[in-house]
């Protein structure tokens, strides 16, 4: 009597039911919606032939008398304090002739400059009163006008922009790593963190080194540098100092601030509440109990990461919402001017990574709030290029996006995110971290990866293309030439 090959028929048994549930996990899920948002536009520099310009004079500058182009800047430097004396004295409205005349004054100056960076730092100081006095007259002007959003981004980030283009021509030896800003007066208790007094309700804004990071300053109407918010506690009895912030793998967590700058951080912001806030004359302590609400929240919840970036619901948190709220609880509403997404090819983006509020909060525009004021800013020269590098393969990615590109996955790994997702959900009831985040989905997780491979790729690309415009010119390539460096390194020519 033959007996049946239970071990063989088991065996293929398996194997099918392997397959079968292979391909289950196959199934994609439901298509990604993408909101509408109204008529609003992404900002648009449009000024390609300026920028040549620039180039131009900034070539002819590094080939004329050194002697000369220092006379040259220094004449720029008074023009551009008179405008700044004025621009102390007058009340002025967004589309002043004043404002048009120091934005073109400051970028000229600031080709010479490259030339001839020795007095950079005086540069940098005529920027931080310019932007101070930009912020004071903006507190008067309405913040989300088109205007007045397209004013102060110019004058801010177009001078931010300059800045960073003179240092990375310049010799390491004259660049800051710490460029100070205005010492704003504060009430709540203090602790010294290189070099910088911080007070408790500081909030921090900085830029992570990840291909995302990248993607969170750019994507947004006013493409920024910023791509994560932190808020500053201090205890006033111990003066232990600890960073609430949202992470995207962990929810809402409390570090200490070695922690906190041991993390890949390729520049950082400290911005602190206007000393004559209408609010802190009822309360001066108010940055501070919002700071201590925080701590105490994140301290005693789980609190997850909110990816719909949603500020108007705070059961969940993304990194803005971490200041934001607590503020808001005590009657201060940050972000005066309401980020938007406005590019469709950035919200398809977006929208597959979770995304669902695009009128939201972005880190790089709580610069612009007048009711905060810039205390300091570390940078260097190393993390300053990678931070242009990467955004210039960003910018690049997005425009393709716009073209109908799409945020692709490798669809034959869809079953194993899946599981490791379901992995990675029981390990979250343990309050462990597994591979997928909490709230992600396991194709949004396999999306990252692809664009995080394909930004690495480009911008490897980049850099020998970068390289070989260095060796040919004598000079680092400006953003304006990085951008166009990249989309050849995207074609593949």
């Amino acid at each position: 009597m033959i007996k049946p090959d239970f071990s063989r028929k088991s065996l293929i048994g398996l194997i099918a039911g392997i397959i079968i549930i292979y391909l289950i996990l196959l199934i994609p899920g439901p298509g990604i919606p993408v909101p509408e948002l109204g008529r609003k536009e992404p900002f648009l520099w449009n000024q390609d032939s300026f920028w040549t310009e620039l180039q131009n004079r900034f070539e002819e500058g590094r080939r004329n008398d050194l002697a000369g182009l220092d006379s040259e800047i220094e004449k720029g430097f008074e023009y551009i304090r008179d405008l700044l004396s004025r621009l102390a004295s007058e009340n002025v409205g967004p589309d002043s002739p004043i404002l048009n005349d120091l934005e073109e004054r400051m970028f000229y100056v600031a080709a010479d400059l490259a030339a001839c960076p020795d007095r950079l730092p005086v540069y940098i100081r005529l920027f931080g009163r310019m932007r101070y006095l930009i912020k004071e007259q903006s507190g008067h002007w309405d913040m989300n006008s088109s205007i007045v959003r397209n004013r102060i981004y110019r004058l801010i980030y177009g001078g931010r922009a300059a800045i960073e283009e003179i240092m990375l021509q310049a010799d390491r030896e004259i660049v800051p790593d710490l460029i100070n800003g205005d010492d704003e007066e504060s009430s709540t208790p203090s602790s010294e963190i290189l070099g910088v007094k911080i007070h408790s309700g500081d909030i921090l804004v900085s830029r992570g080194g990840a291909p995302t990071s990248a993607l969170i300053a750019r994507g947004n109407d006013y493409p920024g540098n910023f791509s994560h918010v932190a808020l500053v506690y201090i205890n006033d009895q111990t003066g232990q100092v600890s960073i609430v912030e949202a992470h995207i793998e962990l929810g809402v967590t409390i570090s200490s601030i070695d922690k906190y700058l041991k993390d890949t951080k390729l520049r950082v912001m400290v911005l602190r509440l206007r000393s004559d806030h209408p609010a802190l004359a009822d309360n001066p302590m108010l940055p501070h109990e919002a700071a201590r609400q925080a701590f105490e929240r994140a301290n005693s919840e789980h609190i997850p990461y909110d990816f719909d970036m949603n500020f108007n619901d705070n059961t969940g948190l993304f990194c803005s919402e971490v200041a934001s709220s607590p503020y808001h609880n005590l009657g201060v509403d940050l972000w005066m001017g309401i980020s938007n997404i406005s590019s469709i090819g950035v919200r398809s983006w977006l929208s597959a990574f979770g995304v669902k509020y695009f009128e939201t909060q972005e880190p790089s525009d709580l610069e612009y709030d007048p009711q905060l004021t810039v205390v300091a800013e570390w940078r260097d020269p190393e993390t300053l290029y990678k931070d242009h590098l990467d955004n210039a393969v960003i910018d690049v990615m997005l425009e393709g996006a716009e073209k109908g590109d799409q945020l692709e996955y490798d669809w034959y790994k869809l079953p194993i995110a899946r599981i490791l997702k379901v992995y990675s959900v029981i390990l979250n009831v343990f309050g462990a971290v597994g591979p997928i985040p909490e709230g992600m989905p396991a194709a949004a997780a396999l999306r990252n990866d692809r664009f995080s491979t394909k930004h690495e790729s480009i911008k490897g690309e980049l850099l020998c293309l970068a390289g070989e415009f260095e060796k040919n010119h004598g000079y680092k390539p400006p953003y304006w030439e990085l951008v166009k460096l990249t989309r050849l390194a995207a074609s593949g020519k």
